[in-house]
C-alpha cells in the first residue's frame, strides 16, 4: 500500500483528496501547513507528495527545495488554485515531478501519481541492478588482523559513526570502507568517494562541497559538490592527509553543523551523510607537525580500522592468489592457469612493498607470460625486477 503526504492549509480540499486516494487503495497522511509537512516528510518515507502552494509558515516551493535536499527521489505533485504558467514552469524547474490546477481533474489526479509512483518504482529498482552489477568484492583472508577487521566491520557498519582507516598504499582501504557501506543502513543511497591527493588544494572545496555559478573565473554553471552528492550515503575521503589546512576547516565545520555552503554562496544546505575517511599518513604526527587539525582527527576517528600490509597477512597470500588466479583467466577468457607449490612459497616469502594491489598485478603478469603452470622459475624471471636482482647478486 502506498503512503501518500497531502500538504494543504484547505481542510476541505485535504478531507477530499485523503477519501478519493484511500477508496483507491492508498493509505494517507495530512499536513495543514508547509513546516508540519516537512517535518512529517523527514520523519517517514513516502511514495508521493500532493502539495499546495499557498501556504502560512512554508509556502509549497519553499517546501519543494528543502524536501529535494533530504530525498530528491520521491515524486512531489504540486496542486494550487493560485498558480499561473509561470508558476508551474517554476515549480517543475525546482523539481516538482508535476503541477496541477485547482480544482483538480481527479482522472488527471490519479493518472499522475501513478505515473510517479511508476517512476520512483524505477530509480529503485535501477539502483538495487547497479548495486548488483557493482558487487564488492570479498574481503578474501583468514588470518587474524583480517577476521578482526570484518568483526568490526559487521558491527560499526550498522551505526552511523564516522570511521578512519590506516594502512600503506594498496592494503584495501577503500574495499573495508565498501563493505562498511554495504553493510550499513544507507546501503541503497549512493556512495561518493574523493581522492584528496588527486585534486589541487585550489579546487578540493569545490569539489567537496560545490560552487555557484560565476564564484570564479571558470565557474561557467553551478556545481554539486560531493557532501551533496553523498547525502543519504557515505562520503568516502580517501588520502585524507592529503587535505589543505582551509579545507579541513570546511569539512570540520560541516560534521559538526551537518550543513555546508557552495563556494560563491551565502545559502546553507543540509546534508546527511556518513563520512568514511582513510590515509597512509601517520595522522596524529601530521598534527604534531601543523599539517593536520587535531580536532578534525578526533572528529574523524570514532572509530579506527587498520589494514595490515601484505607482508604481515602472509597467510593470506594463497587464498589471494587463488582468487586472482581466478578471476584474470575468465577476464582474459583462458584456461584456468595452476600455480605450483614452489611457486606459492616464492610469492609467499616475496617482499610485497606494493601490498595487494602489487600482487594482483604479478598474478596478472605471470598468468600472461607463464605456460600451463606457473613455476618458481617464472616467478624469478617475472616477478623480481632486473636491477633487484642486481642489487642481490652484488
Amino acid at each position: 500500500m502506498a503512503n501518500i503526504l497531502i500538504i494543504d492549509d484547505e481542510k476541505s480540499i485535504r478531507k477530499t483528496l485523503t477519501e478519493i486516494l484511500s477508496y483507491e487503495g492508498y493509505k494517507v497522511d495530512e499536513a495543514a501547513d508547509g513546516l508540519e509537512g516537512f517535518k512529517m516528510f523527514q520523519a517517514k518515507p513516502y511514495d508521493a507528495v500532493l502539495c499546495d502552494i499557498k501556504m502560512p509558515k512554508m509556502d509549497g516551493l519553499e517546501f519543494l527545495e528543502k524536501a529535494r535536499e533530504v530525498n530528491p527521489d520521491i515524486p512531489i505533485v504540486m496542486v494550487s488554485g493560485h498558480g499561473n504558467i509561470d508558476t508551474a514552469v517554476d515549480a517543475v524547474k525546482k523539481g516538482a515531478y508535476d503541477y496541477i490546477s485547482k480544482p483538480p481533474d481527479l482522472n488527471r489526479l490519479l493518472i499522475t501519481l501513478r505515473n510517479a509512483m511508476d517512476k520512483t518504482t524505477l530509480v529503485t529498482e535501477t539502483k538495487t541492478l547497479r548495486r548488483k552489477v557493482n558487487k564488492v568484492p570479498d574481503m578474501i583472508g583468514q588470518s587474524t588482523p583480517i577476521l578482526k577487521i570484518k568483526e568490526t566491520i559487521d558491527k560499526v557498519a550498522p551505526t552511523d559513526a564516522r570511521v578512519l582507516i590506516t594502512g600503506e598504499n594498496g592494503v584495501g582501504k577503500e574495499l573495508v570502507a565498501r563493505w562498511l557501506h554495504e553493510r550499513s543502513n544507507r546501503a541503497a543511497g549512493p556512495m561518493v568517494e574523493v581522492n584528496c591527493a588527486a585534486i589541487p588544494s585550489e579546487l578540493i572545496e569545490s569539489e567537496l562541497f560545490g560552487h555557484e555559478k560565476g564564484s570564479f573565473t571558470s565557474a561557467v554553471k553551478q556545481r554539486i559538490g560531493k557532501f551533496e552528492q553523498a547525502s543519504g550515503g557515505t562520503l568516502f575521503l580517501d588520502e585524507i592527509g592529503d587535505m589543505s589546512l582551509s579545507a579541513q576547516a570546511k569539512v570540520l565545520r560541516a560534521l559538526q553543523e551537518g550543513k555546508i555552503t557552495r563556494v560563491g554562496g551565502d545559502k546553507e544546505i543540509n546534508v546527511d551523510v556518513r563520512v568514511v575517511a582513510a590515509t597512509n599518513k601517520d595522522l596524529l604526527q601530521e598534527v604534531e607537525e601543523k599539517n593536520f587539525r587535531l580536532d578534525l582527527y578526533h572528529r574523524l576517528s570514532v572509530i579506527l580500522i587498520h589494514v595490515p600490509s601484505l607482508n604481515d597477512r602472509r597467510d593470506d597470500v594463497p587464498l589471494l592468489v587463488d582468487s586472482f588466479l581466478d578471476a584474470v583467466c575468465i577476464e582474459y577468457g583462458i584456461t584456468r592457469k595452476v600455480l605450483d607449490k614452489d611457486a606459492m612459497k616464492a610469492l609467499q616469502g616475496h617482499n610485497w612493498t606494493g601490498n595487494i594491489r602489487e600482487l594482483r598485478n604479478v598474478v596478472e603478469r605471470l598468468i600472461i607470460l607463464s605456460g600451463k603452470t606457473i613455476t618458481v622459475e617464472d616467478v624469478d624471471d617475472f616477478v623480481v625486477p632486473n636491477r633487484d636482482k642486481k642489487k642481490v647478486s652484488s
